[in-house]
C-alpha cells in the first residue's frame, strides 16, 4: 500500500472561459507555503486544441478524475477547489467518485444541481460577453483594467456541448464530502438564508452534511481580486493528515 502524504494536493479548477494560468497568483502564494498545487485547463478550454469545440461535460469531468486518481496513486489525498461554473464537471466528479475527494471548496460557486437548466440553449459555444453584459451576471468587483485586458485576450469560448449537458446526479454520498463555502460577491448569510429557502441555485447546500463558510468580500474573480488572501483561506482548509 502507498504510505500517504501528509500534506493533500490543492487541485484548482477555473470556471467558465478560464485555464489554468487563471489561477497563478494564487498558485504561487500557495507554492510558497510549500503546498502541492496542480491547476487544470478542462477540455473545451485550451484555445491550441483542434478538438475544442466538441469537448463535452462528461470530458471535464472525466479529466478532474484523472488528475485526482494520479494523485490518489501517488499516495495523495486532494481538495479539489472549484470556481464558478467549474461546478458542473467538479459535481459530477463528487457523484460519480466522492471516495477520490478529501474536501470540495467552492469559490463564489456552489454545487450543482442535478439537471440544472442550460444557458447556452443550442449555440455551438459561449463566447466572454462584453464586461458591461457579464457585470450584470457576476460581480466585477476589484478587477482593475489591466485584470480585465488580461481576462478579454486570454478568455476561450466555452463550448456548447459544455454548456449545454443537463446535470444528472444520483450518488447521495457526495453530500457526506466535507464542504467550504468561500462566499464572495454574495455574503454568507445571504447565501444561507437563499438555500434555506430552497433558492434553485443553492438548493444543494442545504443538504451538505460537512459545510463551512467563509466570507472573502470581493467579487467574483477574487483569484485576481485577492488572490493573497485567497491562497490564505485555501491554506487554512488543508486538512491535517490522519493517523
Amino acid at each position: 500500500m502507498t504510505n500517504q502524504h501528509p500534506e493533500p494536493t490543492l487541485v484548482l479548477i477555473p470556471g467558465y472561459w478560464l485555464g489554468a494560468w487563471a489561477w497563478d497568483e494564487v498558485a504561487e502564494h500557495l507554492a510558497a507555503t510549500g503546498r502541492r498545487v496542480i491547476a487544470l485547463t478542462l477540455p473545451g478550454l485550451d484555445a491550441q486544441d483542434p478538438q475544442r469545440t466538441s469537448r463535452t461535460l462528461d470530458d471535464q469531468a472525466a479529466a478532474i478524475e484523472h488528475a485526482l486518481r494520479q494523485e490518489s496513486d501517488t499516495g495523495r489525498r486532494c481538495i479539489v477547489v472549484a470556481h464558478s461554473g467549474a461546478n458542473a464537471p467538479v459535481s459530477l466528479v463528487l457523484d460519480r467518485h466522492p471516495e477520490l475527494v478529501e474536501h470540495v471548496v467552492w469559490v463564489d460557486s456552489g454545487p450543482a444541481t442535478s439537471a440544472a437548466e442550460d444557458t447556452a440553449g443550442d449555440r455551438a459555444e459561449v463566447p466572454l460577453p462584453s464586461f458591461g453584459a457579464l457585470a450584470e451576471q457576476a460581480s466585477l468587483d476589484g478587477l482593475d483594467p489591466a485584470m480585465l485586458d488580461r481576462f478579454r485576450s486570454r478568455a476561450v469560448p466555452e463550448p456548447g456541448l459544455v454548456a449545454n449537458q443537463p446535470v444528472v446526479l444520483r450518488n447521495d454520498r457526495r453530500f457526506a464530502v466535507p464542504t467550504t463555502l468561500v462566499c464572495c460577491s454574495i455574503p454568507s448569510q445571504q447565501l444561507l438564508q437563499l438555500a434555506k429557502a430552497g433558492h434553485p441555485m443553492f438548493a444543494e447546500v442545504a443538504r451538505l452534511q460537512q459545510v463551512a463558510l467563509l466570507d472573502l468580500p470581493t467579487g467574483h474573480w477574487p483569484m485576481w481580486s485577492r488572490p493573497a488572501d485567497l491562497a490564505e483561506l485555501l491554506a487554512t482548509i488543508t486538512t491535517p493528515s490522519r493517523a
